[in-house]
């Protein structure tokens, strides 16, 4: 029996990895990608050291319109450990685990060793990869599937959309993938940047920029919330890290819904309220300079003068409402935002094909049959720290191996 002729489009994370597993299925395979080398965002993620695995799956910390628990088991198709273990044994990319972040980088620290493995493996194995053109059209043919692209047209059995969604477009991402699944009949969940800085004008705080430490974020619109634990930075134009990261999407959301937009509140050191209050009441000293032990000396100056805690006032002479104001400036600080960078930083896309629209064990479209889907295509994105490539690998894996068994 001939093996099928699976195209995969899109020679990103997820669609290096749905080449590989279709191929290690017994399918023919042709690899087709717009720039020239594929894998762009895996060159620039982790400050370019490409932080390739979560240390632990966080599946709960997902965002998407469809179930925790289909999240939960399109994740998990692949589990973690398996996928260590052929970066690591087939790839031959060892991992090294960074403790204090919970994440795995390549042990070179070198994200292009990540692409360099997919992409040599990928040749090895026999994949036919065509490089170098906009792939424009991608419709059903003769029983399959015709892929047009500047350079001709080429015939498939199978085809698996890996084309990613709309941030960094920098790197090649249009959102081309998700016109095709709209043309197909797909619900496509309205697409918006996450994890993205926010913006602030006028910055109140810029006189702060470059101010970096670890806090908790808790973000709140009238439909959501999220909370991280993690870096935080203050730039020119408003708040970046980790911890701002993984909370924009209430932000951003909450702009485009429109009312009230999102209260974003930080707490500045691990201690609580209760925590604060013994502090300051059995406190000596001047008041900032006590704050000053626990964050960096300007933030400490700044929280004490919107609290109207004056910088002579020692922790003794604090009056109730003024211990009370400082209290809530560490604990929950209104960090006043307007906007945010949208997709030009953004680490991923929100939204996207709607995950109940596919089979869960094969990613294969309930709407065109031959037509698969994986990666940020898809409705469903995770939080910093190597969860958005768990779910890359995840699901190319699956929809890779699905086309080629189907």
């Amino acid at each position: 029996m001939t093996p099928p002729h699976v195209v995969v489009v899109g020679a990103g994370a997820a669609g290096l990895m749905a080449a590989l597993a279709a191929r290690e299925a017994g399918a023919q395979v042709t690899l087709v990608e717009k720039t020239a080398d594929g894998g762009r965002k895996i060159l620039i993620s982790g400050g370019g050291r490409c932080n390739v695995l979560p240390a632990v799956p966080a599946p709960e910390r997902f965002v998407s319109e469809a179930s925790r628990t289909l999240v939960r088991a399109l994740l998990g198709a692949w589990p973690l450990r398996e996928q260590q273990r052929y970066f690591e044994d087939i790839l031959d990319v060892p991992l090294a685990l960074e403790a204090e972040s919970a994440k795995y980088f390549p042990a070179s620290n070198r994200a292009r060793d990540v692409r360099d493995a997919l992409v040599t493996r990928a040749m090895a194995l026999g994949v036919e990869r065509r490089f170098g053109a906009e792939v424009t059209s991608i419709a059903p043919a003769d029983g399959g599937w015709r892929i047009t692209r500047a350079d001709g047209t080429i015939a498939a059995d199978r085809v698996v959309v890996a084309t990613g969604g709309l941030s960094v477009p920098a790197t090649g991402s249009t959102g081309f993938g998700l016109d095709v699944a709209r043309a197909m009949g797909h619900t496509v969940h309205p697409t918006y940047p996450a994890l993205t800085p926010l913006t602030a004008a006028p910055h109140p705080y810029a006189d702060l920029a470059g101010i970096s430490l670890d806090v908790t974020i808790h973000a709140r619109s009238a439909r959501e919330e999220a909370r991280s634990t993690s870096g935080f930075l203050v730039t020119h134009r408003g708040y970046s890290g980790p911890a701002v990261l993984d909370v924009s999407h209430v932000a951003v959301r909450g702009l485009e819904a429109g009312g009230a937009p999102a209260t974003v509140r930080v707490c500045w050191t691990p201690m609580d309220a209760a925590a604060w209050t013994v502090a300051l009441l059995e406190a000596r000293g001047l008041a900032v300079n006590f704050v000053a032990r626990h964050l960096p000396q300007r933030l400490a100056e700044t929280l004490c003068d919107v609290a109207g805690v004056t910088r002579e006032r020692t922790c003794v002479q604090l009056r109730r409402e003024e211990r009370a104001r400082l209290i809530t400036a560490l604990t929950a600080f209104d960090l006043p935002w307007t906007a945010h960078e949208g997709y030009r930083p953004a680490e991923v896309t929100g939204g996207g094909v709607a995950l109940d629209e596919v089979h869960r064990g094969t990613l294969e479209s309930r709407r065109a049959p031959g037509l698969f889907f994986c990666g940020e295509v898809l409705d469903a994105f995770g939080p910093i720290g190597g969860h958005n490539f768990q779910w890359a690998w995840s699901t190319g894996h699956t929809a890779g191996r699905g086309a080629a068994h189907h």
